[in-house]
């Protein structure tokens, strides 16, 4: 995976990164989500090399080999602003001032905060199979609670790591087949550590709480997404069965948002990377 890219870990402050880089052009910043790691984009980073990109590719705090930090009290340590804020002293340290920047899953959560907290650097957003969670939240009734259960199972104190770390493989599925040998070693290695088990519950904590949060504050105070943004979503998930239109969500929160299906299941990544590729390449110009 990666020919031809960079692989180092970065100090950013609290947390030490493992990020992938490659490519001359425009910079472009790729979030994975959850449970995956930043290899999760190895059949779209080479393409957007290909394509006349810089990218950047990242595992997020608490994820794959970069380093998990102590839990707060409020989960803090893992909010998205705590990640988004890793992401930016990770590109200012490989030369990026300001660049585009997309987010899939709980990734596009974090690429939004980027977004909000750090507009003078985002050049552009996408953000793919994701509303914001307080919009999420706010729409939540028993269908979206028995489809997505696992946030509020994952809230729990001590419970998931306990049930996840007895038996990992049952709890996080994937195959080398559909997401590829290499990726799939990492992502397996990834969810076999009690300590990235624990940072990515972390994660969900933090949404639930403190993630919810700001962007609640954010709608109070109109802050909005001003550059261009693109959203992203799979056909084969669930995002029209849950918001009909969940682009119409995005427009509440950006001035100028456009959307695109991708004919795929939820990593549309692994699962349709020319699609992604193309859609993205286009975009981002």
């Amino acid at each position: 995976m990666f020919d031809g890219f960079t692989d180092e870990k970065v100090d950013v402050g609290e947390a030490v990164l493992r990020v992938r880089h490659g490519g001359q052009g425009p910079p472009v910043l790729l979030i994975h989500g959850h449970p995956r790691t930043g290899s999760t984009w190895h059949r779209v980073a080479p393409r957007l090399v290909d394509a006349g990109f810089s990218v950047i590719c990242p595992d997020m705090r608490g994820y794959g080999q970069s380093s998990t930090v102590a839990p707060r009290d409020d989960h803090s340590q893992q909010s998205k602003r705590a990640v988004a804020g890793d992401l930016v002293r990770l590109m200012s340290a490989l030369g990026h001032s300001r660049f585009a920047v997309a987010g899939h899953d709980r990734g596009c959560y974090v690429a939004l905060r980027l977004t909000l907290d750090h507009p003078g650097v985002v050049r552009k957003l996408v953000v793919m199979d994701g509303v914001p969670i307080s919009e999420a939240l706010a729409r939540c009734d028993a269908r979206f609670a028995t489809a997505w259960w696992h946030w509020f199972f994952l809230a729990q104190p001590g419970t998931p790591e306990r049930v996840i770390n007895a038996d990992p493989d049952a709890w996080y599925k994937g195959t080398p087949e559909r997401m590829g040998a290499g990726n799939h070693d990492e992502f397996r290695a990834a969810t076999r550590d009690p300590e990235t088990v624990r940072a990515m519950i972390e994660d969900y904590r933090a949404g639930l709480g403190v993630d919810r949060e700001h962007e609640l504050a954010d709608r109070r105070a109109n802050n909005r997404v001003t550059c261009p943004a693109l959203f992203l979503w799979s056909t084969k998930d669930d995002m029209e069965t849950l918001y009909g239109d969940p682009l119409a969500i995005w427009r509440e929160w950006a001035d100028d948002v456009r959307g695109a299906p991708i004919e795929s299941g939820h990593h549309m990544a692994e699962e349709n990377p020319s699609a992604v590729v193309a859609a993205l390449s286009e975009f981002l110009r």
